[in-house]
């Protein structure tokens, strides 16, 4: 344009942008939302009964692991205990090294009760089935990482007594 005068954006027809909506919708679903975070599920095997509730707590925190009350960034839930299995749902999860502890609360008093004051008397787990020796294992036995994509992970509860 010669005489000084921007140039004009093209319009669309109304028809050529219609035609376009279905293909814009399909790209945004295509592409994850920055900062979203991947979605985790955790599958929980061999619960010996249907009492009560499974507790998981997925952290960060090597120095707070298995506690995931009063935890920031901690993902907690719960779910009532289904003989054979449950599943927990941990969405919006950021990119870093976690570990996952379970609780089988049978009695549904919130705690792991324990006989003798050491051995536990309810089903626990813990990601990468890290082994329970005298007491529960460190972090870095049970830590895995995520990153952007989503992840299914199977634990297995046991029991000792």
């Amino acid at each position: 344009m010669r005489d000084g005068s921007r140039p004009q954006p093209q319009r669309l027809s109304r028809a050529a942008a219609l035609a376009l909506l279905p293909l814009g919708g399909m790209l945004a679903a295509a592409v994850p939302l920055p900062g979203k975070g991947a979605t985790i599920t955790v599958t929980v095997t061999e619960l010996r009964n249907a009492k009560g509730i499974v507790r998981a707590c997925m952290t960060m925190d090597e120095d707070k692991f298995p506690r995931c009350r009063g935890v920031a960034g901690a993902h907690g839930a719960t779910a009532r205990a289904r003989e054979g299995g449950v599943s927990f749902t941990f969405e919006g999860v950021q990119p870093g090294r976690y570990a996952i502890a379970l609780l089988h609360d049978e009695n549904g008093n919130g705690k792991a009760d324990r006989a003798l004051g050491m051995m536990p008397k309810e089903g626990f787990g813990f990601s990468r089935d890290a082994k329970v020796r005298m007491g529960p294992p460190k972090f870095s036995d049970a830590a895995f990482d995520i990153g952007a994509e989503d992840r299914a992970l199977a634990i297995r509860m046991r029991y000792m007594l």
